[in-house]
């Protein structure tokens, strides 16, 4: 009996990889097949090499095949078709009034079914919607609500950096972001600034943040009081990324190193938590 080989595999429509076996030991990475998932028969990339089996305890399917030409035409031909199906969707919807913006159409590689991603202010009831779709287009319908970050994925863009949005360029899952990840890296508490294209905070911010926990963890807060060569000063400004940082005081203002402030300066330093155990919450 030929043992299993693991492989990871991408679809078009995402960046996160699955894991998936075969015992085709002629499939190398940058191969096109054809594997099975919860939403049906799909096309998907090859993109890595054998690896030996994960230790994850969830059930890992095979895949059914190689792609071959006539699957990469019917690929291509379905998102011609899928561009089609979503302007019907979205002129069904409007007739029906539903305050929906459907943002994809996307049929499975067998056509068997279609799912439509929508965006909604609120719950949408595509009761009779899903009725009319199911007339037009002879397989079953999916309706997907998704959020505005998602949106952004699937559409993409430019960022402010001038450079394609990391949540679509490579961004598997979205995280948390919070405004307290803004101030760990000094940013003025602008939300309109610190924004994406999406209207919620960069995710720039959140990838970012460990980075500049690091680099601050010995140092003192901004505005705090310092003493320094003698004289009392605020930290008025502070650069990480630099190592910089400007004291001023009513006299005069200087810049000066992030090392010559914690070598030379007094002022509170931070205290180091306890490690309290495994019992214990990180706060």
């Amino acid at each position: 009996m030929e043992e299993n080989i693991y492989i990871s595999v991408r679809f078009e429509t995402t960046n996160k990889t699955y894991t998936f076996s075969t015992q085709d030991d002629s499939i190398k990475n940058g191969d096109s097949v054809i594997v099975e998932t919860q939403r049906g028969v799909e096309y998907a990339s090859v993109v890595s090499d054998p690896f030996d089996k994960p230790n994850i305890s969830m059930e890992i399917k095979p895949i059914i095949r190689k792609a071959n030409d006539r699957d990469k035409k019917q690929f291509e031909r379905n998102k011609n078709d899928a561009i089609e199906a979503k302007k019907i969707c979205q002129e069904e919807s409007d007739n029906l009034e539903l305050n929906m913006n459907v943002i994809s159409a996307e049929y499975t590689l067998d056509r068997a079914k279609i799912t439509f991603t929508y965006l909604a202010d609120d719950r949408v009831d595509f009761r009779e919607l899903l009725k009319v779709l199911a007339s037009i287009f002879h397989c079953r319908i999916d309706l997907r609500q998704v959020g505005t970050r998602d949106k952004a994925k699937m559409v993409s863009g430019i960022g402010v950096c001038g450079r394609q949005l990391c949540c679509s360029r490579f961004i598997g899952d979205f995280d948390r972001i919070s405004i307290n990840m803004a101030k760990n890296q000094l940013l003025a508490l602008n939300i309109q600034k610190l924004s994406g294209q999406c209207g919620n905070l960069m995710c720039c911010l959140r990838f970012e943040d460990d980075v500049y926990k690091e680099l601050r963890k010995d140092l003192p807060k901004l505005n705090s009081q310092v003493e320094y060569e003698g004289e009392r000063f605020r930290i008025t400004s502070m650069n990480v990324i630099a190592q910089n940082c400007k004291l001023e005081n009513a006299d005069h203002a200087i810049f000066i190193s992030l090392d010559d402030l914690v070598a030379k300066g007094k002022y509170n330093k931070p205290q180091k938590k306890e490690n309290k155990g495994e019992g214990s919450v990180a706060e």
